[in-house]
């Protein structure tokens, strides 16, 4: 690791256990389930939490947290799914906090949009 402003090097040991044989523990396998580990973790909760500030909401009781979260993740999900690949999910969110008709749109949710899929 090297620190920014010191510009100083430190050398770090990871050590771990793993139920894997030997033949399927190389570093560099162990590299890759790490990586796709923390891929899916970044994928589906940092960017909820990012954009839905998830870690500071108070709904606390019962099943609410769940299901507010999984609203929250089904939006994510439909936002990945939209055309553009170089925008992000936060500038998306932002450009459909000022024109919604895209959200309607997308799953043919209204009149106008079945018309405009069948033309």
């Amino acid at each position: 690791m090297v620190y920014k402003k010191s510009k100083k090097r430190t050398l770090e040991t990871g050590l771990g256990v793993t139920s894997r044989p030997r033949e399927q523990a190389g570093p560099k396998r162990l590299l890759e389930i790490s990586r796709g580990h923390w891929t899916i973790k970044i994928r589906c909760h940092q960017v909820s939490d990012w954009n839905f500030d998830e870690e500071r909401s108070r709904i606390r009781t019962g099943h609410g947290s769940e299901y507010v979260s999984r609203i929250r993740r089904f939006a994510v999900g439909i936002l990945h799914h939209f055309p553009d690949g170089k925008t992000s999910i936060t500038q998306r969110m932002a450009q459909l906090h000022r024109n919604i008709r895209p959200v309607f749109d997308y799953p043919r949710m209204t009149r106008n949009s079945l018309a405009n899929a069948q033309a």
